[in-house]
């Protein structure tokens, strides 16, 4: 059965900086005061073999990303030692361990355009670029270029989905259906006509 458009669904991962910082709540009001809807929620330490899955990357990407990385270490007068290809894959080796270094937690979020709302209000993954009043731009100082020169991966808070369909594959991965909620909440009902049944008018 095919979903309403406030039935639209997307994933939102707290990384270990968000946890350690102890920002979950001021990130998660953000979030609910748009109207969404949190559907599921879990914190766990996450596995490698689950997140080489969740970030699912191709060898166009390591090589667009690694190109990128060998122009920052140029640009700052340092060592080149590897070609652009093992860079790019370093990015996600960087990832994987930094994800498991702490807890993190996994969410859905439900409602109408929850994939576009997510993501502009997170801002773009590079920090450093991230407009005023996401919450990369507010939060973390961070760069790709400060994260290369460290060699770690970059302390951006959350990741979320870019697309619906990366979305629901991201959500398979992380949660098991009979874990997302299906309840009606009174924004909702405000919003949508959706009554509390989830039934409508």
């Amino acid at each position: 059965m095919s979903k309403k458009p406030h039935q639209e669904r997307t994933f939102v991962m707290f990384k270990p900086d968000t946890v350690q910082r102890s920002m979950m709540g001021e990130v998660v009001k953000r979030f609910e005061l748009t109207g969404l809807k949190c559907t599921a929620m879990k914190m766990f330490m996450a596995d490698e073999e689950s997140l080489i899955a969740h970030y699912n990357k191709d060898d166009a990407w390591f090589m667009k990303k690694g190109t990128n990385i060998v122009t920052d270490l140029q640009a700052q007068g340092l060592p080149v030692t590897k070609d652009a290809m093992e860079y790019g894959k370093d990015i996600i080796r960087a990832n994987a361990k930094f994800m498991m270094s702490a807890p993190v937690v996994a969410m859905v979020w439900e409602g109408n355009q929850a994939v576009a709302v997510i993501k502009k209000m997170v801002g773009s993954t590079e920090p450093a670029t991230s407009d005023v009043g996401t919450v990369r731009g507010d939060y973390t100082v961070d760069s790709y270029s400060h994260a290369a020169y460290e060699n770690r991966a970059v302390r951006n808070l959350i990741h979320c989905s870019d697309m619906v369909s990366e979305a629901e594959r991201e959500i398979a991965i992380w949660f098991d259906e009979e874990e997302i909620m299906d309840y009606a909440t009174a924004q909702e009902r405000i919003m949508y006509d959706v009554n509390l049944d989830g039934t409508r008018d």
